[in-house]
């Protein structure tokens, strides 16, 4: 199985859902937690562990053989990313951080061998046992890195490599293809969100990605007590569930603050028992 925990807005604390959901989970099945939010990667800090086992994450970027270069132009041309440039009669130069790695430029060059293979380092994955039966799977984008994608995809296929029950993927904010990436081929998308205008009008981002992904969402209210915004709407136009809600929790901070996550620092707490609640609807799914 794989699940999916996400939220359109960041700070919703899909984070949090996250961890306690994959503790609860391996006491029963082998599963394989993966932190695909590669911007802010937090998982490990929640769980009290270390980065282990590291992985670079390298982008295509072409390399000019000026010897054989015509000075053609189609590389310039065709690239999407206005990545190249080429002044009159003048080789074309690469601007690297504005390359996405497509390989445009190298399928249109009319010689063979005038634009070499290349890398840049964009990022890198760990894997780290935290249990014995469960492995975190982390993706860190490199410091001042803006294309967080090919680390999100490296960090899945790291993650889908290992042999496990469930694979539990913790997403970025946001709607892109980042997103997209850890979330597609989902059996089940949980989705955080908070009763503000601001967490409503992301939660509806998400939603709308959902349905086109043409998957059900999940719905965990967080933070559950501290607005009256209505979801009715929402649920009826999305296909879409409320599995539960979790009001402002004394031990959920006292938890966050030690490190040590709400469902074994304070296993008979009522918000331990909420997340056991979704574990129990997942069960019924596997």
């Amino acid at each position: 199985m794989k699940l999916t925990v996400t939220g359109g807005k960041g700070g919703t604390g899909k984070s949090t859902v996250a961890t306690n959901l994959a503790l609860l989970l391996s006491k029963k099945h082998k599963v394989v937690f993966v932190d695909a939010d590669v911007e802010c990667p937090n998982d490990y800090i929640l769980l009290s562990t270390k980065l282990e086992n590291e992985e670079d994450v390298n982008l295509f970027k072409p390399k000019f053989d000026y010897s054989k270069c015509t000075k053609c132009g189609l590389c310039v041309e065709n690239c999407a990313e206005n990545a190249l440039l080429q002044f009159k009669e003048g080789y074309p130069f690469l601007m690297p951080t504005l390359c996405s790695g497509c390989r445009t430029c190298q399928l249109v060059c009319p010689e063979e061998g005038a634009i070499l293979d290349d890398y840049r380092l964009v990022g890198h994955t760990y894997r780290t046992k935290v249990k014995d039966n469960l492995e975190l799977v982390t993706g860190v984008l490199a410091e001042g890195e803006e294309r967080s994608y090919p680390t999100v995809l490296a960090a899945r296929q790291r993650a889908m490599d290992i042999d496990a029950d469930i694979y539990l993927f913790d997403t970025m904010p946001g709607t892109g293809n980042h997103v997209a990436a850890a979330i597609e081929d989902s059996d089940i998308v949980i989705t955080v969100t908070e009763p503000t205008p601001l967490g409503r009008h992301d939660l509806e981002m998400i939603l709308k990605l959902l349905k086109k992904l043409n998957l059900k969402a999940w719905i965990v209210i967080n933070r559950s007590d501290i607005g009256k915004i209505s979801h009715d709407e929402l649920l009826k136009n999305y296909d879409a569930e409320i599995i539960a809600e979790i009001p402002m929790l004394d031990e959920i901070l006292e938890s966050y603050v030690s490190g040590v996550p709400v469902v074994e620092k304070f296993p008979d707490s009522r918000a331990a028992k909420i997340f056991e609640s979704i574990v129990e609807r997942i069960e019924e799914v596997l």
